[in-house]
């Protein structure tokens, strides 16, 4: 094979886990990877909306919702106008509970791969400690970790990222995903 060529066909990737589970180092690090790539970051489009945001929370309000959902819409029309335009697309947000079977519906192009982060809660929790960043306000890392467990489809590939570099988990990304992480 040419060296310049990838092994792997344009799809889309959507990555998603909860807050610290490496979503956007993982992702960006994918799109490096590949040859003709674009990362959409889907929480871009959160923080576009200035007057009248409504954040999740644990107990959501009905326009934080409807904002959410928004949110996946807009960042499921960015896939499919990338994929149209020949780029493989690593998509990366926090995608949870019913909401990742929409969002894997919303997605048009295929083939759209699910990789789902899923490193342990204790782990997640020594990550979010070595951030700059605190992700975790109302919500905390249990309950979020048991949204993603208990009420989140098995769509496509699960990977415990625990004990893994980011690297790791882009090489069993690379590896795995374009047989594996399959959505119809």
């Amino acid at each position: 094979m040419h060296p310049s060529r990838s092994p792997h066909e344009q799809a889309v990737v959507l990555v998603t886990g909860i807050q610290a589970s490496g979503k956007s180092t993982v992702a960006q690090r994918l799109a490096e990877r590949l040859p003709r790539s674009a990362h959409v970051r889907g929480d871009l489009f959160r923080r576009m909306v200035v007057g009248g945001a409504a954040e999740m929370t644990p107990e959501p309000s009905a326009e934080a919702v409807r904002q959410l959902r928004t949110r996946y819409r807009l960042t499921a029309m960015t896939c499919d106008e990338y994929f149209r335009d020949g780029f493989t697309v690593v998509a990366q947000d926090v995608v949870l509970g019913e909401h990742l079977a929409e969002t894997a519906a919303l997605i048009t192009a295929r083939p759209l791969l699910v990789v789902v982060l899923a490193p342990s809660a204790e782990a997640v929790v020594a990550r979010e400690r070595a951030r700059s960043k605190d992700a975790y306000d109302a919500w905390s890392v249990v309950a979020l970790d048991k949204v993603l467990r208990e009420e989140t489809p098995r769509l496509g590939l699960w990977l415990d990222t625990s004990d893994q570099t980011p690297e790791e988990t882009v090489d069993e990304i690379l590896a795995r995903a374009w047989t594996e992480a399959r959505v119809s």
